[in-house]
């Protein structure tokens, strides 16, 4: 039964009781040797496998009451599964299992003139807080994540997702189980009063990060009311920029998959830059192919009169993450108009340019101060698995600690270790 169903329950009393438990289950998964967790790791795909019917059962129950409160069809798509995602959470948990563990891991040993040899350590960051809306795999990618990292992990996800998040989290409790490992090392939070949130991102004596995943409302609470430092991105308002020296073939497809793949991910494009040069040769076209798949247009004044029909596109639109099937197309005089227009309304989070132009690359990789700058790349492989990071615990658009896809380094940090040989400071 959910906790929320619990006649006169005291939030602030569970969660305290919640987050003690993650403190001490952390001690114990930080000096977990590689071989277990990885056992840890394959025992919950195991379990994955085994029950994929109730997982997909439970995650129709969210998706028939999402549908009757109109959830919108990009969180609906978001909050989907089917046996194919549930078969990556699978193969996720054993991708993760092959990647290198970073705790533990020595770097930069020096020798001093004192005789003292200093170097770093990666240890775990120790209670990680996820709060996250509709995606249910992200209960996965999160508690394998920080699993192997050596943190405990609280899990809170979404309502919409409730009864999706609560199978899921039986699998994960019945492979740490089989491995070993203590349950309350990965916690799901079954309470969907928002209090709870309220209380995990106080509590600075017991959670060392969150990390929140979902809409803007969302992260602009936590951000606003968190006393645990955030790792973060407010937004993916993410472009793609056609240089005068694109090839216009690959042109045509980056910007396509950039937005046409998936709409309701934070690597969707959702501005397009085009060259004033090579606008009459490229738009049309690529309009005729986005109108083909039923995406809502708006453009600049130049790009109408290029493309009659089109919406107009306004100061709002710029400014304007979609996480929908609608694009604004922006005509400008050249890349400086590019960078400059990335740097006013981006949210830092990726953007791209199509060129053949290595200087013209170079300038833009120099001037775009995002977490991800691509060149001739779609912006929908801003991700921890195309990077190689295996699963990914969410996209950082933060200057410290750790920025873009955040993976298992990223879940650690480093503290110095110094070994002398009786040694004393004159």
């Amino acid at each position: 039964m959910l906790a929320s169903s619990q006649a006169g329950l005291d939030i602030p009393d569970y969660m305290d009781r919640i987050a003690r438990r993650a403190v001490r289950a952390s001690r114990e998964i930080a000096h977990a040797g590689t071989e277990q967790k990885n056992r840890a790791l394959a025992k919950v795909a195991q379990s994955i496998e085994k029950h994929r019917a109730v997982i997909l059962r439970e995650n129709n129950r969210d998706l028939a009451a999402a549908r009757k409160s109109n959830l919108s069809s990009a969180l609906l798509d978001r909050l989907e599964l089917n046996p194919q995602r549930v078969d990556s959470m699978a193969n996720g948990c054993r991708q993760v299992a092959e990647l290198d563990d970073p705790v533990g891991e020595m770097t930069a040993l020096v020798d001093r003139p004192s005789g003292l040899r200093i170097g770093k350590m990666r240890v775990p960051l120790g209670v990680i807080g996820i709060i996250y809306e509709s995606r249910p795999n992200v209960t996965i990618d999160a508690a394998i994540l920080c699993l192997k990292a050596g943190n405990a992990v609280i899990l809170r996800g979404g309502t919409e997702a409730i009864h999706s998040n609560l199978a899921i989290s039986r699998c994960l409790d019945e492979g740490l189980e089989q491995a070993g490992i203590h349950a309350a090392c990965v916690q799901l939070i079954e309470v969907t009063d928002r209090a709870a949130v309220g209380e995990l991102i106080t509590m600075p004596e017991h959670v060392d990060i969150i990390v929140p995943r979902g809409g803007k409302s969302l992260i602009e609470r936590i951000s606003r009311e968190a006393t645990v430092p955030v790792i973060k991105h407010l937004e993916g308002l993410c472009h793609v920029y056609i240089d005068d020296d694109a090839d216009l073939g690959k042109a045509a497809e980056v910007s396509y998959n950039a937005k046409a793949r998936r709409y309701g991910i934070c690597g969707a494009m959702e501005t397009l830059l085009v060259a004033q040069s090579v606008a009459a040769r490229f738009l049309p076209g690529l309009c005729a192919r986005y109108a083909e798949k039923g995406i809502e247009l708006r453009g600049c004044a130049r790009t109408r009169e290029l493309v009659p029909g089109l919406q107009v596109a306004g100061e709002d639109d710029w400014r304007t993450e979609y996480l929908d099937a609608i694009l604004s197309i922006r005509i400008v005089d050249g890349i400086d108009q590019a960078i400059d227009h990335i740097e006013t309304y981006g949210s830092h989070h990726t953007d791209a340019i199509v060129t053949e132009n290595r200087a013209h690359q170079d300038r833009f990789i120099r001037k775009v101060d995002s977490s991800s700058v691509m060149v001739n790349a779609s912006t929908q492989f801003a991700d921890g698995f195309e990077y190689g990071l295996g699963a990914e615990i969410g996209i950082s658009t933060n200057k410290l600690h750790v920025r873009g896809p955040v993976g298992l380094e990223g879940l650690t940090c480093q503290k110095y270790v110094v070994i002398g040989d009786g040694t004393i400071r004159a």
